[in-house]
């Protein structure tokens, strides 16, 4: 409430500044004051205005910043994002500083320069020193920005460390799908002359690794850990975004990308950082992807190792071909019974059997 009365005074002061001004030039024209002066009315008073404004606005903008600083950006949760932020700072830092000066000599020669009786402007249409000095200084900034830019970006898109948990991320419109190896470690091949309304990612079940491969409903992530999400794209470009992470990554059709970074805050543990017990990452789409983008977000959950551990465990069981006897059809017949036994249906046949024959006896 203080925020938005100390707002309102400050339009209420520029607006009777502004009237008084114009009410001294009115009764200026009234009086019809003649004058042989060639500079404007209110030249020296629109000067001092333009001074005021770069203090003010320069003001505003550190009061603001120190005061919002807590809230540039949300709280880091992996370890690359450490880097990130740290790049993120340093340009910031670079680009403010060349701002106020720029903004400096814009209004301040603005002032200085500002049109007088008899004034002679001198004439300076080049300056050769001057011209290397804003050219090569910004070009030698830049690229050491650009080259610390990419020197990160080519560590968290190459190969991922040998312990990295694989998981396989598509975007559709508009939704995720996510995948993750069975008991093999592996993830099978995909084709997208598969894709069907139950096959969203179009596993191939012509490659054994793809039997045991399971599609939870979420993005489940193990904390300390480093994660390689493959990414793809079904229909149009997707951008797969966690601003916590720090994480992006386009999903394009018909081109695979991949992305690792390890998570280092848990869920529960950003709960309590956050003091939100509702709170959940999300894994969104940061490309404008049709009329449903808004609405295509994902669950990420963050759990400990041991915790990751156990929910593996027990989800890895409900395989694609589990859910889906049906695409057993899709196996060739010398891989069935294998794919059964890794998929887990024949544990349910042979439920179902002792079920029957326990329903026979009686």
């Amino acid at each position: 409430m203080l925020n938005l009365i100390i707002v309102i005074a400050v339009v209420l002061i520029i607006a009777v500044i502004f009237t008084a001004y114009r009410v001294t030039t009115l009764v200026d024209v009234v009086k019809k004051k003649k004058s042989d002066s060639h500079v404007p009315p209110g030249n020296n008073f629109q000067g001092v205005l333009m001074i005021l404004f770069l203090v003010g606005g320069i003001a505003a903008f550190f009061y603001f910043s120190m005061k919002e600083y807590d809230t540039y950006n949300l709280p880091i949760a992996s370890e690359h994002a450490v880097i990130t932020e740290n790049l993120f700072w340093i340009t910031m830092a670079i680009t403010v500083f060349v701002f106020i000066v720029t903004q400096i000599f814009l209004f301040g020669f603005s002032y200085k320069y500002r049109h007088k009786e008899n004034y002679q402007a001198h004439y300076y249409p080049h300056n050769n020193k001057l011209e290397m000095i804003w050219t090569i200084i910004p070009a030698i900034v830049l690229a050491w920005l650009i080259i610390s830019g990419l020197k990160q970006w080519s560590v968290i898109t190459g190969p991922a460390p040998d312990n990295a948990e694989v998981i396989e991320v598509m975007g559709y419109q508009y939704a995720w799908a996510f995948r993750y190896p069975g008991k093999d470690g592996e993830l099978g091949s995909s084709d997208f002359r598969k894709i069907d309304a139950v096959n969203s990612m179009g596993i191939d079940l012509e490659d054994q690794r793809g039997h045991d491969d399971f599609m939870p409903t979420q993005l489940v992530l193990p904390k300390g850990k480093p994660v390689l999400l493959k990414i793809r794209g079904r229909d149009v470009i997707h951008s797969v975004y966690n601003p916590h992470f720090r994480m992006q990554m386009n999903a394009v059709p018909g081109m695979p990308t991949q992305f690792w970074f390890t998570p280092s805050v848990s869920t529960a543990e950003m709960r309590e950082i956050t003091d939100n017990p509702e709170f959940n990452y999300e894994l969104v789409c940061n490309k404008i992807c049709g009329k449903s983008h808004y609405g295509m977000k994902g669950l990420i959950t963050v759990l400990e190792q041991d915790e990751y551990d156990s929910w593996y465990k027990e989800t890895q069981e409900n395989t694609f071909l589990k859910q889906n006897p049906g695409y057993l059809s899709e196996v060739p017949e010398e891989l069935k019974e294998a794919a059964k036994i890794a998929a887990g249906i024949e544990n349910i046949e042979n439920e179902q059997k002792v079920t029957s024959a326990a329903s026979s006896s009686k």
